[in-house]
């Protein structure tokens, strides 16, 4: 969070949210001035010395990476931010979880001044380096995941550029989380990884590839919000939302929290306050006769349709099975395995 503050992903914000940004962020989603904002962006802790006046230093390890000033020290509504941000306060939700058992009891607002960048092991360039590659005069699809992209992601993001909402001449930029997802996730060096040799095997120029130091918070409609605002700092025109964007099951039910279109919903009526245009991802299957096409043509044309679980394509992985090149690109299976 605060490498996207001082580099401009988090824009308009320059520190954490003070009581007033936060309770307007989680009650409307949108900050004081009524600019759209999906998730708050807090400081927590459970000290007692720490008060507003108060500068302290931000380090990652030994290196200083930001000064922050505080303003205010409040006791923030733990369970409203849970149902209002995730849709629920079960604490078998991740995100509800991470509020009520990880974060402190006080949330602090303040100023945040960079000092220096996080070191990690994979390159996260800033807005307006990312800006400054991408073409001025096209549209630029965003296509943001959180797990190794496998042939179904690439046939998703390379046909979204056909979408009668983009323009002919568009690029995409691919632009994973990298940071932590959930607990049973690929690490982000891992993944950054495959995202590296699929790059390097694929070689389409319309196709761009950054990484972004966010951590996933699962939080689905308000989740896709959030990334649309921050693709939009990082120039992008458009954000590609798949089916149940950023959801989660309970840790108990299995219960989705969302249904599978929610995040579609909310970016199309949030569209003209966001400035960047939603393409909902083609729901595509492999078939045997005509590779990948739409469910509904599959259906229509009585296809024999290919299905691999994730669960069966990790078992696979394990096992040292020959994983089908319809389902993932060899580059990547070699990076799994090698780091499995």
């Amino acid at each position: 969070d605060v490498e996207l503050i001082v580099n401009g992903g988090f824009s308009p914000l320059t520190g954490f949210m003070d009581e007033a940004a936060y309770k307007s962020v989680v009650e409307s989603m949108e900050l004081p001035d009524g600019l759209i904002f999906g998730l708050p962006v807090v400081f927590d802790t459970d000290s007692e010395d720490l008060q507003p006046g108060m500068t302290v230093l931000l380090k990652d390890g030994d290196l200083p990476i930001a000064t922050v000033e505080f303003t205010d020290k409040f006791i923030p509504n733990k369970p409203l931010e849970c149902l209002k941000c995730y849709g629920t306060s079960e604490i078998e939700h991740p995100g509800a979880l991470m509020v009520a058992t990880e974060r402190g009891r006080y949330y602090m607002g303040g100023k945040i001044t960079g000092l220096n960048t996080p070191v990690r092991d994979f390159p996260c360039k800033t807005p307006a380096e990312v800006r400054a590659t991408l073409p001025e005069d096209k549209d630029v699809v965003a296509f943001q995941c959180r797990n190794p992209v496998h042939r179904a992601h690439y046939e998703l993001f390379t046909r979204a550029l056909d979408d009668e909402r983009v323009d002919k001449d568009a690029v995409v930029l691919v632009h994973p989380t990298c940071g932590p997802t959930q607990a049973d996730d690929i690490p982000g060096d891992v993944r950054y990884k495959t995202y590296v040799v699929l790059k390097e095997e694929t070689e389409n120029p319309r196709t761009f590839w950054e990484y972004l130091p966010y951590s996933m918070h699962m939080a689905g409609p308000r989740e896709a919000i959030q990334h649309m605002m921050i693709r939009k700092n990082f120039g992008c025109t458009h954000f590609i939302i798949g089916r149940d964007m950023a959801g989660s099951k309970s840790s108990v039910t299995g219960e989705d929290y969302y249904g599978a279109y929610d995040a579609q919903d909310c970016a199309r009526e949030n569209v003209e306050r966001l400035g960047v245009t939603p393409v909902p991802t083609l729901n595509l299957v492999y078939t045997e006769e005509e590779g990948y096409i739409t469910a509904d043509e599959a259906e229509e044309k009585g296809l024999s349709i290919k299905k691999l679980s994730g669960t069966k394509f990790r078992e696979m992985l394990r096992g040292g099975e020959d994983i089908p090149e319809w389902f993932a690109f060899k580059s990547v299976v070699s990076v799994l395995r090698e780091n499995n």
